[in-house]
């Protein structure tokens, strides 16, 4: 049985609850999922990642159909699945809880529960992802964002590398990017270069307990960090 054949039966049953608030949401991920941690944590990123997508769309207002888009370049949703991806969308968009509740239970849900946790990090690539689908980031988002990673316990410095990953590098300070000083020499750079890769290699990926569609966002994470150290690396050669 396929992830989305599970994560449909888990939203059918969540669906017919009487409640089925972001308590209840979280609660059944714990209690169906409790034998099988892997299948959890995948299970566990999806639900985080749709619940808190509507309540960007809700804070947002609107829902564009570049963001739908976005949304299906993330979760390649098999056509049997749909509707029941659907009504979780809808569940957690009509939730009166807000999205910071949501936000604290997912990352209790995905989270290490240390600072700058790598999969809460990728919940919000993905958010960022989605955000910018229409060509820039609208304001009520960018507010939206930086709450979800004040909740994620997501660093101000490093926050502020993922948001320098997601608009223009001619705008971006690649520093920033890469999240190391300026000033360092090359071979610092390149070290942290290096482990960014590494870090972001899809084995890792996919180990910490994102669906396989998710490489996509991946590979432009990546593309970002190439474009920032061959920006930095060009600029101290010609110093």
């Amino acid at each position: 049985m396929s992830i989305w054949d599970r994560l449909g039966d888990f939203i059918t049953r969540v669906s017919s609850s009487t409640s089925s608030g972001v308590a209840d949401v979280v609660e059944a991920v714990r209690t169906v999922f409790s034998g099988d941690p892997d299948l959890r944590r995948r299970v566990a990123f999806s639900v985080a990642m749709i619940a808190l997508s509507a309540k960007m769309a809700k804070a947002d207002g609107i829902v564009t159909q570049d963001e739908v888009r976005a949304f299906q370049q993330i979760f390649e949703v098999p056509k049997d699945q749909t509707r029941n991806v659907a009504r979780l969308y809808d569940l957690a968009k009509r939730d009166i809880a807000g999205f910071e509740t949501y936000a604290a239970r997912m990352a209790q849900l995905c989270g290490s529960g240390h600072s700058n946790c790598k999969m809460l990090e990728d919940i919000l690539d993905g958010l960022f992802h989605i955000a910018k689908a229409d060509g820039l980031v609208h304001e009520r988002e960018g507010q939206f964002l930086h709450r979800i990673a004040e909740i994620f316990r997501i660093e101000e410095a490093h926050y502020q590398s993922i948001l320098a990953r997601h608009v223009d590098l001619g705008a971006a300070d690649p520093y920033v990017v890469l999240g190391i000083e300026r000033g360092k020499t090359f071979e610092e750079v390149r070290r942290r270069y290096r482990k960014l890769v590494s870090d972001n290699h899809p084995d890792r990926l996919i180990a910490r307990g994102l669906p396989q569609e998710f490489i996509k966002i991946a590979t432009s994470r990546i593309a970002a960090i190439n474009a920032a150290y061959e920006m930095i690396e060009r600029g101290l050669r010609h110093a």
